[in-house]
């Protein structure tokens, strides 16, 4: 029900293979966009942008972990870490943009055959197999504790399928001449990059509505606080991540008649049951009398809301 608690890893951990696996990726990009160039493969240029994509969103992912590390100041009080979902987004973004236009590109080489030289295209994926198998090797360690490298390490999981895809397509050109394979396989990559990216794209918005985590039943809470001895109702109430691993919640908890001496257990029971039953490690609670609670309150949010 609840997140439960998420190993901590040294932050500095792992920063060198990210860049490793950032310049081996550049590389191959450049490689593959000049093969695409020189052979004529729109699925070959399709792999090499959405290798590009990857190797930008790793840039922008460390760059990330970067900042998330600074400490709270009087600015960001809660923190730098919800930057990282912030660089999510970008990139999920230009991963919706990028599967689009390869979308209509591929579409226009359908209606406008182009030439298309077979073995460049073979040996360039088989190359750009070869630089994914190497990346997917230095961040698959990391994958298991990290959930903005495992998802890097899928992309690159993701990418070697693209090469083995686009080695198929330059297989069928040389021995049958089947020229529209190239706009076909550059589709099939294209409709991936978006059904991954608009999956994925959904929890990051999310988090940035600051919606509830969705493994967290809110009604489910509120009951809990509600069946603690001494608590007569709980109102007002907000719970929202406060970025990818933490959760937070504030309300109002109205203290049942002759049990305000004891306010003080209560909002500690309350606090243990929050954190070990539903994973809130974070949270704010107002308390109020039987007497002088809230008129009319409303479960979630403030009056009218």
């Amino acid at each position: 029900m609840g997140h439960g608690h998420h190993p901590h890893v040294d932050p500095e951990a792992g920063d060198r293979r990210v860049l490793a696996a950032i310049a081996v990726n550049m590389g191959l990009t450049v490689a593959q966009i000049v093969g695409g160039l020189l052979s004529g493969s729109l699925a070959l240029i399709a792999d090499a942008l959405h290798n590009f994509s990857d190797a930008v969103s790793l840039i922008i992912a460390f760059g990330a972990r970067r900042i998330a590390r600074r400490p709270r100041d009087a600015d960001m009080t809660f923190g730098y870490g919800r930057i990282e979902v912030v660089a999510a987004l970008v990139n999920y973004t230009t991963l919706i943009v990028i599967g689009l236009y390869l979308m209509v590109e591929a579409a226009m080489r359908v209606l406008d055959p182009q030439p298309v030289e077979g073995w460049p295209v073979v040996i360039i994926a088989g190359l750009a197999l070869a630089v994914d198998t190497v990346t997917a090797a230095l961040t698959f360690a990391m994958s298991k504790t990290s959930v903005n490298i495992r998802a890097a390490f899928l992309h690159n999981v993701a990418d070697a399928l693209g090469s083995v895809a686009v080695i198929v397509a330059g297989t069928l050109i040389l021995l049958f001449d089947w020229r529209l394979v190239d706009p076909v396989v550059t589709a099939l990559i294209a409709g991936y990059i978006l059904w991954q990216s608009l999956r994925d794209v959904g929890p990051v918005v999310r988090i940035l509505m600051l919606g509830s985590p969705p493994d967290v039943k809110t009604g489910a809470v509120l009951e809990a606080v509600r069946g603690i001895e001494g608590v007569k109702g709980i109102h007002h109430a907000h719970v929202w991540q406060m970025d990818e691993h933490r959760t937070a919640l504030d309300a109002h908890v109205v203290i049942a008649a002759g049990c305000w001496g004891r306010a003080d257990a209560i909002k500690t029971r309350i606090k243990t049951a929050l954190e070990e039953d539903f994973g809130i490690g974070h949270s704010t609670i107002e308390m109020e009398c039987a007497r002088h609670a809230c008129a009319a309150p409303s479960d979630f949010g403030g009056p009218g809301r």
